[in-house]
């Protein structure tokens, strides 16, 4: 019932596509594209918090491979999910834009990657910067063109999507344990 449920869904959604949107819907989705953004958002870390900046970066950083090894390297080998682009019963009405990717999708790693992200910034930030919400746009856009182009369902994207904010809240949970213990070893 809920497989049939998320594939009329992902076909009523993949099926709001537009010839003009398909490129700007491969950008979003592509994974190199967003570098600049993370040397961004690198640089003005390291510039904004000096030495502190060091476990800023390895926190985001477990966090997002902690997301990504349990979406790629667990989930979806275990589930074995086929992606809409490569179910042989509807791949003939997926409008694919791009590459299909591996043989399954579930769950999502770009969004799972993209909510660890999110989810990093606001708790990291979210008193200094009122704007860091806007990461939160930033995810559902990206989590939403892998159902564009084809190659996820929307359970695979909310899934990534909620793995990727407990990876965030896991990690930021060690974080702030290192930091009281790093305060008080100084005091």
């Amino acid at each position: 019932m809920i497989n049939q449920l998320d594939t009329q869904a992902f076909l009523w959604l993949n099926a709001l596509h537009t010839d003009s949107l398909d490129p700007i819907m491969a950008w979003i989705s592509g994974k190199n594209e967003w570098f600049p953004m993370y040397a961004l958002i690198i640089g003005t870390i390291i510039w904004r918090f000096k030495t502190r900046s060091i476990a800023i970066l390895l926190m985001i950083i477990l966090s997002v491979v902690v997301s990504d090894q349990v979406c790629s390297g667990l989930l979806k080998p275990l589930v074995a999910r086929l992606r809409p682009c490569h179910d042989p019963l509807i791949q003939h009405l997926v409008h694919v834009v791009g590459n299909c990717g591996g043989q399954f999708g579930f769950c999502s790693s770009h969004a799972a990657n993209s909510f660890t992200l999110a989810t990093c910034l606001f708790l990291l930030f979210q008193s200094d910067y009122k704007f860091i919400k806007i990461f939160f746009l930033w995810a559902i856009i990206v989590s939403y063109s892998r159902i564009y182009v084809g190659v996820h369902y929307p359970l695979d994207v909310l899934a990534g999507a909620g793995i990727g904010v407990l990876a965030a809240l896991f990690c930021f949970k060690i974080y702030q344990i290192y930091l009281q213990k790093f305060t008080h070893e100084k005091s």
